[in-house]
């Protein structure tokens, strides 16, 4: 990627909330993967994320947020501690696995009780969120089954024709996914080994109950 990519250009996040406010569905660079972003609100936009992804109806699809209150907005009787997993690592490469609010879509979570929420360390998908004024979806930017897209032109190559816009400004991805845990219990469970070691996890998780 040129150096030029690297600088967010602010028509090309413009244009991609316009498509996000519509209903539609935008490939974005964020601190992990490549993502697919939508409406998390938007019944409609759901199924077209799973209609790009060729994804399974029984899989749910992960939320990013631009801060703490918003995962507040997207779960519910979330546990103490859990803030402090926030101030710890977010904006960074932690999901939490809660259970999701109310008025959240069934589709989302594909019919089940809890919602994976992340705050991204990028500054691409957090114009979205605030442009959108609301959470949006943060699936890999794959087919489902298939690799994950290094580079712009393997993006645009997977999913060009099967989104509304492809964000081509920007940092590009880290790479490498994130750590995900559910803190449904007493103790958070590891899902995913990620960027993040789970053993940091755990001492902040009980840190914040001393």
């Amino acid at each position: 990627m040129s150096d030029t990519q690297n600088i967010i250009n602010s028509e090309d996040l413009e244009r991609a909330v316009r498509h996000l406010k519509d209903g539609g569905v935008v490939a974005m660079p964020t601190d992990t993967l490549y993502g697919l972003a939508a409406d998390v609100f938007n019944p409609s936009a759901i199924d077209r994320v799973f209609a790009a992804k060729d994804r399974s109806e029984n899989l749910a699809l992960p939320v990013l947020v631009n801060g703490w209150e918003q995962a507040k907005i997207a779960g519910k009787e979330i546990p103490p501690q859990a803030k402090r997993l926030a101030d710890r690592f977010w904006p960074g490469a932690l999901t939490m696995v809660m259970l999701k609010a109310d008025d959240l879509p069934d589709r989302l979570t594909a019919g089940g009780p809890t919602v994976a929420v992340r705050m991204p360390a990028h500054p691409v998908p957090i114009e979205l969120i605030n442009g959108l004024g609301g959470p949006i979806t943060g699936t890999s930017a794959n087919i489902s089954g298939g690799h994950d897209p290094s580079n712009l032109e393997e993006l645009i190559t997977q999913m060009g024709n099967r989104v509304d816009y492809i964000i081509k400004s920007g940092p590009s991805p880290g790479g490498k996914a994130s750590t995900v845990v559910d803190i449904t219990h007493l103790q958070p469970k590891l899902l995913r080994e990620g960027v993040i070691p789970f053993s940091q996890v755990l001492t902040a998780w009980n840190s914040a109950s001393d």
